[in-house]
């Protein structure tokens, strides 16, 4: 067992993201904008080059299945704002993220957000992680920096598993 609470979080984070690795390499660029069902979210290419998530401020029912481009636009803007409050710093909103594109453009910035993570983490001490972080508006205003750290950890399981199905998915096929 970890002897601290802040190297459990990493030992778990760490964890995850070494199956995320495996899907990671053998995503393929088409991987990312296959639609797995008729009613899905994914990602848009605009006039200016720029690409858009589909979203709903009201999560629709039935929910549209992701993409993997939009999962790893979730994931990355998440994990953006998440860093941007280990670090201090005002969250940015949604459209202020900006997703790179499908296949390696997208693979890099995810492994490159990665990198930020454990560099905000290593300057973190178990204290840090009792500092007050509301890290979601809808969220008890007491949550710790702690919570934020376990609350990444847990969506981006999730995320994983996501993008794990949708690439064992195409790769059955």
């Amino acid at each position: 067992m970890p002897d601290s609470s802040l190297a459990l979080l990493r030992w778990q984070f760490d964890l995850t993201w070494s199956l995320f690795d495996y899907h990671l390499e053998q995503l393929e660029p088409d991987d990312f904008r296959r639609e797995p069902a008729a009613l899905c979210w994914t990602m848009h290419r605009a006039e200016d080059g720029t690409w858009t998530p589909d979203w709903a401020e009201r999560e629709p029912d039935p929910v549209p299945v992701p993409t993997i481009a939009w999962l790893s636009w979730h994931l990355g803007w998440w994990w953006s704002v998440a860093l941007d409050q280990v670090r201090g710093r005002e969250p940015r909103e949604r459209n202020d993220i900006a997703w790179p594109g499908p296949g390696e453009p997208a693979v890099a910035w995810l492994r490159g957000l990665r990198a930020d993570w454990l560099a905000a983490l290593d300057r973190l001490t178990d204290a840090d992680l009792a500092s007050a972080v509301p890290f979601r508006s809808e969220d008890d205003p007491r949550r710790t920096l702690g919570h934020l750290i376990a609350w990444a950890n847990a969506e981006l399981m999730k995320n994983v598993a996501e993008i794990g199905q949708l690439r064992l998915q195409r790769a059955a096929r």
